[in-house]
C-alpha cells in the first residue's frame, strides 16, 4: 500500500472564528460531541491542550482508554496527536487538525495519517477511517461552532 493511500483527509469552510473551532478540538472533553467516527465516549474536563508534549486521556466506546500525546501544536491553527493504549508506545497513527482563517470563515482540514503504523493488527481499523468519516467530524464541528453551541 502506498503512503498516499495511508493519509486520509477532508476539509471544508466553517462559518465561524478559528479560535472558537480550535477550542472545540483542543479541549478533549468536547471531542465526543463532534466525533464523526462515533468512537469517542468521554474525556475528563480540565485537559485542554496547550503545547507539544501534552497528553490527554480519552475513553473510547467499549471502555478502551487511550493516551493521546500531542506532537504538533500551534494555538488556533494546528494540533496533532498520537494515540496509544495507556502506558504503551504509540502504534504510529496520527490525527491532525489544521485551521486557516478565510474571509468567509475558517478552512478546517482533518487528516488521519497511518504511514507510521507499526502494529499489523491495527491495519484493518486504520483502513476503515475514511474521508467521509473525517468530513462527518468537520460537519459536526460546524454545527456546534456556527450555532454558537461550541465549548460549554
Amino acid at each position: 500500500m502506498s503512503a498516499a493511500e495511508q493519509i486520509v483527509s477532508a476539509e471544508r469552510v466553517i462559518a465561524a472564528d478559528a479560535a472558537e473551532i480550535f477550542e472545540l478540538i483542543a479541549d478533549p472533553a468536547q471531542q465526543p460531541r463532534w466525533d464523526g467516527n462515533d468512537n469517542l465516549a468521554e474525556a475528563a474536563p480540565g485537559q485542554r491542550v496547550r503545547a507539544v508534549g501534552d497528553v490527554f486521556v480519552m475513553t473510547n466506546v467499549g471502555d478502551r482508554v487511550r493516551e493521546n500525546r500531542v506532537v504538533e501544536f500551534e494555538e488556533g491553527r494546528r494540533i496533532a496527536w498520537l494515540p496509544s493504549p495507556v502506558g504503551e508506545p504509540a502504534p504510529g497513527h496520527l490525527w491532525r487538525w489544521e485551521l486557516e482563517p478565510r474571509a468567509e470563515g475558517t478552512l478546517v482540514r482533518h487528516t488521519y495519517d497511518w504511514t507510521g503504523l507499526t502494529d499489523p493488527k491495527r491495519v484493518a481499523r486504520a483502513r476503515a477511517n475514511t474521508s467521509a468519516a473525517l468530513r462527518a467530524s468537520i460537519d459536526r464541528l460546524a454545527a456546534l461552532a456556527e450555532t454558537g453551541t461550541g465549548a460549554e
